[in-house]
């Protein structure tokens, strides 16, 4: 396989990070030539997996996505009642739970967890970052930071969409769609979070702004509370879910989010630098590939003899 500038980059620096020795590069090296320049031979058959291949996500990541993805439903599920408290539909939803003022206080307590998830998040997020850089392992590239291959990468996804180009770009280990819907959830979070303590801290806000802002400000925050839950709403059902549930290959889920492992046919597809990571840490890795090269008959530059 003809690696690309990005890709040589990634595997030297690989090779760097898991101090490589001369004997293990040249089997690095031999592997690589053997791939298939065509890569898609390696994961056209790609699949819902419950198993996976290759640990994607540490154990910390997986809780706060369980902790942001389920607070954010129930907080969809009892704050829109609490809004529309006058409609036909909300008011026996209220009652339910036992009044209005039981369903705000339900709200508020989920509000709270949501918030100990994102410093939580955050929290782990930079403790690896420091971890990372003090061992000088650290790479922008493969972190959830917009880098402009993203916009390359995006146009390049485009161009196999639309049939004009055979396969899809080399992308790293979050490839351009999640980095747009993690800043996406981040924003609308943040904006959850400021309009809602403005509903609850209206004097604080009173005390902060400037006295022609704040009733402005506290007025526009409180539109924006429902309509941000609104859009969250929509967001998540018509997009995140059909990229993890529905799309091809990943009905009908796709595991990593509470497995932390993601299958091989994946990782090449969608995240081929993080690939060529394992290639380099995982031995057995190689070994498989040989075997399924020799096997398939589907080597690329440098066929074996």
């Amino acid at each position: 396989m003809e690696l690309s500038h990005e890709a040589r980059e990634v595997l030297h620096n690989a090779k760097r990070h898991n101090r490589v020795g001369p004997e293990e590069e040249r089997d690095i090296d031999e592997v690589i030539a053997l791939l298939p320049d065509d890569r898609s031979l390696l994961y056209k058959n790609v699949d819902s997996n419950p198993i996976g291949d290759f640990y994607r996500y540490s154990i910390h990541i997986r809780i706060q996505h369980l902790l942001i993805f389920s607070t954010f439903l129930l907080l969809a599920f009892t704050g829109l009642p609490i809004h529309y408290h006058d409609a036909f539909w909300a008011e026996p939803f209220n009652s339910m739970l036992g009044g209005l003022e039981v369903t705000r206080v339900i709200h508020r307590t989920l509000a709270v967890t949501m918030i100990f998830a994102m410093v939580y998040h955050f929290a782990t997020i930079g403790m690896g970052t420091l971890i990372k850089w003090r061992n000088r392992t650290f790479e922008l590239r493969r972190t959830i930071l917009p880098i402009w291959k993203d916009v390359s990468d995006f146009r390049e996804d485009m161009l196999f969409f639309g049939g004009k180009r055979p396969v899809r770009p080399e992308m790293d280990k979050f490839m351009y769609k999640q980095k747009i819907h993690y800043f996406a959830a981040g924003f609308g979070n943040t904006v959850m979070v400021i309009s809602g303590s403005t509903f609850l801290f209206p004097d604080v806000w009173a005390s902060i702004l400037p006295i022609g802002i704040a009733s402005h400000f506290q007025e526009m925050m409180r539109l924006s509370h429902p309509h941000e839950a609104l859009l969250a709403l929509l967001v998540i059902a018509f997009w995140h879910w059909y990229n993890v549930h529905l799309a091809p290959g990943r009905f009908p889920m796709q595991w990593t989010f509470l497995t932390g492992k993601i299958t091989r046919e994946h990782q090449i597809e969608e995240h081929f630098h993080e690939y060529l990571r394992c290639i380099v840490s995982m031995p057995e890795e190689r070994k498989y590939l040989r075997e399924l090269i020799a096997e398939k008959k589907i080597w690329g530059t440098q066929p074996r003899e």
